[in-house]
Parts: C-alpha cells; sequence; structure tokens
C-alpha cells in the first residue's frame, strides 16, 4: 500500500518504521529537516519537507493515488485539515490524531464530517490500558480481544510461584483450567511452546482464555493480588486526566501530583474528586510526605522516560504493590524490563498496533479480517484476531489433520457464544473468531498459515 504519514514525531516515525517493516511505501511529511534525515537514514521510506497542509506538498508527496493518509502531528486541528485535504485530493482513506479532551464527546460528528476512517488517540489508549492493569494488577500487561470476552494475561514467573519448574501439559493437569500458555518469553525471546515445554523462574508467560477463566488461573497460581484501592500517579498531563475519569468509576481513589501550577487548576476544575497536589513529583521526600507508600498503586507520567522509570523503582522499594510507568522510547525494551517495574506503558507503541490491523485489514481480500492485534517482545511476536467471512477451504476440517506453518499457534477459537480452547479435534467454522499466537510476521489472512495438502509452500 501506499502510505503517507504528516509528522515525524515520536508518533509518526514509530508508525513509520512498523509500517515500512511490513514492505509499504510510506512518504513521510515534516517541516523539521533534521526528523527527516534521521527517517531517511535509519528507516526505508521517502521524505517530503514541508506543510501538511499544504495542497502542493501533499500533491508532491502523492497524496492522488495514495491508499491512506495519516496524520500525526502534534496540533489536532493541523491533522484535521490535513485529513480533510488530503480526502479532497484523493486519499482513499484518512486517520488523524486527536487528542485534546475537548474533542473526545464530538469524536463521531468530526469523524462523519471530516470523512474521516479512524480516529487515534495514544494518550486516551494509554489510559485505557492502565486502568485494565490497575483492575489486574498481577498482570504486567492486558490486552482484550472478542469485543473484551478474551483477555490475554501477561504474568511473570518468580522463584515463589507454584507453576515454576512444571512442564505445561502438568500445569494444565493440575489446575484444570479451560485457558492456554500461547508464548513464553525468556532472557529475550520468544517461544511458542508445546506440552513439553518448561516453565522456568524469570519468565514471563502469556495465558490466552475467556475472561474469567484467565482471572480463575491468576487466582489459582497465587497471581492475583489484593484490590487497588489508593493510586498516586506523578504527572497531570492528557494521560493523567483520561486515566482519573477511568478510576474513579472503578470505585478508587485516587491523587495526582503535577509541578505546574496552572496545570493544577486546571486539574482541579476538571476533577473535582481527584486531589491535586502541586509539587516536584520527582523529589522523593515530597512522596514520601504524601504517603507513597501506603499506596497501592503509583503510576509515573512526567514528560520523561528517565524519571518515570527511576520513579517507579521509588515507588516498588516504597512497597507499593503496583507500579506502572509511562515510557516513550521502547530502544532498550529488554532492559527497562529486566529493572523489576510490573508494568510499561508506550502511547506510541499503542498506537502503532491499532494502525498495523487496520491496515492488515485493508490489505485483506479474501474475507478473513484482522480484528484485533497485539505485539509481544518487541514484536517478536504477534497475537492476531481473525473473523472468517467467506468459506475456505481448511474449515471444517480438524485442526490436527491442517498442515499449519512453524511458528504459529491456534489458541483461541470464539463461536458465537462459545470460546474454545482448540484441541487437535476442533475446526474453525465461518463467522468464527479465530485468536492466533504468531512468530510469522505481517499475517493479513488465514490462508496464510494453512499450507494445502501436497504443497510444498514455506512459512511467509
Amino acid at each position: 500500500m501506499n502510505i503517507i504519514i504528516v509528522g515525524d514525531g515520536k508518533v509518526g516515525y514509530t508508525l513509520a518504521e512498523n509500517l515500512s517493516q511490513e514492505d509499504h511505501d510510506v512518504t513521510i511529511i515534516d517541516k523539521d529537516p533534521e526528523a527527516l534525515r534521521r527517517a531517511a537514514d535509519q528507516l526505508d521510506v521517502m521524505c517530503v519537507r514541508g506543510s501538511g497542509v499544504s495542497v502542493k506538498v501533499l500533491i508532491e508527496a502523492g497524496v492522488r493515488t495514495t491508499d491512506l493518509l495519516i496524520a500525526a502531528t502534534s496540533s489536532d486541528e493541523m491533522n484535521m485539515v490535513c485529513a480533510l485535504t488530503g480526502k479532497k485530493l484523493g486519499a482513499q482513506r484518512t486517520v488523524a490524531r486527536i487528542r485534546d479532551p475537548e474533542y473526545a464527546s464530538e469524536l463521531s460528528l468530526l469523524r462523519k464530517e471530516l470523512g474521516l476512517d479512524m480516529i487515534i488517540n495514544p494518550e486516551q489508549s494509554a489510559a485505557y490500558e492502565m486502568a485494565r492493569l490497575l483492575q489486574f494488577p498481577s498482570a504486567m500487561n492486558i490486552e482484550s480481544f472478542a469485543k473484551g470476552r478474551v483477555e490475554l494475561v501477561e504474568l511473570h514467573i518468580g522463584p515463589e510461584d507454584p507453576i515454576a519448574g512444571m512442564k505445561l501439559k502438568k500445569v494444565h493437569a493440575r489446575f484444570n483450567t479451560p485457558i492456554l500458555i500461547g508464548a513464553i518469553e525468556r532472557d529475550g525471546a520468544v517461544y511458542i511452546p508445546d506440552g513439553e515445554s518448561e516453565i522456568r523462574v524469570n519468565d514471563t508467560i502469556y495465558v490466552v482464555g475467556k475472561t474469567a477463566n484467565a482471572y480463575t488461573f491468576c487466582k489459582a497460581i497465587g497471581k492475583c493480588a489484593t484490590r487497588i484501592r489508593n493510586v498516586m500517579v506523578v504527572g497531570g498531563g492528557r494521560v493523567s486526566y483520561y486515566l482519573a475519569s477511568q478510576i474513579l468509576n472503578m470505585g478508587m481513589k485516587l491523587k495526582i501530583v503535577e509541578i505546574d501550577r496552572d496545570r493544577c487548576q486546571e486539574l482541579n476544575e476538571l476533577l473535582p474528586n481527584v486531589l491535586i497536589i502541586h509539587g516536584d513529583g520527582t523529589s522523593e521526600d515530597l512522596l514520601l510526605s504524601e504517603n507513597m507508600a501506603d499506596m497501592d498503586a503509583f503510576v509515573a507520567m512526567t514528560g520523561r522516560d528517565e524519571d518515570n522509570l527511576i520513579l517507579a523503582l521509588l515507588a516498588k522499594r516504597a512497597g507499593v504493590q503496583k507500579t506502572i510507568a509511562k515510557v516513550t522510547r521502547m530502544n532498550y525494551s529488554d532492559i527497562i524490563r529486566s529493572l523489576g517495574i510490573d508494568s510499561i506503558v508506550s502511547p506510541r507503541l499503542l498506537t502503532a498496533n491499532h494502525i498495523i490491523r487496520y491496515v492488515r485489514g485493508l490489505n485483506n481480500a479474501t474475507g478473513n479480517s484482522v480484528e484485533a492485534l497485539y505485539k509481544i517482545v518487541g514484536g517478536q511476536a504477534e497475537i492476531v484476531e481473525f473473523i472468517i467471512n467467506e468459506d475456505r477451504w481448511f474449515l471444517n476440517i480438524r485442526l490436527r489433520h491442517l498442515n499449519l506453518i512453524k511458528g504459529v499457534l491456534v489458541a483461541t477459537i470464539v463461536r458465537q457464544n462459545e470460546i474454545i480452547i482448540p484441541h487437535g479435534n476442533d475446526v474453525m467454522q465461518i463467522d468464527d473468531r479465530v485468536i492466533l499466537v504468531t512468530r510469522v510476521h505481517a499475517l493479513s489472512d488465514l490462508d496464510d498459515i494453512v499450507i494445502p495438502e501436497g504443497s510444498k509452500v514455506e512459512a511467509p
């Protein structure tokens, strides 16, 4: 596909990086020559210098023949104008980043009036992710599939956990809960396990199953911590506002520490039920004086990744049950994950996942649409949800009789109200939602995972 990205900031660069790796023709538009130089040197993309709202610049970038235009500048208004202009000039589809809470209640109207095909809000997505982590504090990360009926729960295995040292077949026999351990991360690498695979101390496992069953399994292995009631957040930006709006509805108490006095006054008006504290959230003395050690959860959301990581570690040392750090740059993801912080949330990676899922859905011409997508372990593996919309030759054939390509595991089949953890005798049927764990990148169709009998086709 031909894709134009307007804005080469953190989100724009991440989108360009991921989309170019999936063999799309990507063009970046930005005014900053240094940002364009970095993109040209490190990515396989075309770069055009100029304003994304300029008709001349958009035409030069090839907007008349582009399949998708993504407006991801730092200005919501510029993104809306850019998307509208791109649509008028011939872009097949347009996506705009709109972040301001003032627009939150008007997104459906904006989408309709501007002809937008999709709206992305990295901060709101990050807040939603954090809220779910606070609901399920034992998880490092949680991702929902099948409209919330199936969850992927990421768990770290410590020496005290009863499943450490056990083979998967013994885990399933002992706990007898209909879940699937779909992937194991060990020493920075990811494995698609089988029944003989052993879970070791310091592994990260990815549990897939019905929401209630995933919770039951976590409880059975001692991974369900006490409920979160009191939360402290450092940093009063957009993510904090969106997060506050969600967790207040969950019955939690919240205090936000913000260094900017004007922003404190603004938050105090917007969030009357939240305690807003004016002060330097990077000061250990301030945090301790505000009873950080008595909090059930601590979320670090300043504008600096380094501060967020250090603050989360500080909270962990003080005995806080659940610590979350917002991280923009994931260049050192292996080191970050080894620090001992419970959860890391990256708004731009969440945005990249949403866009890639959307693009793969557009790429698909056979009727098996990509409904959800989640990358794990720095993109080494993916969990992808497909909906089978058309009859295919491999339907109603037992899975054990299908020749699946290496590195793919059928994790869950959702059939109407039934959640199936599949075995060899199960089959895929039309209208099923099929959730895969795969090390094969850029899957956009279920046809890609099944090798016809007698064929010598290799994994893509």
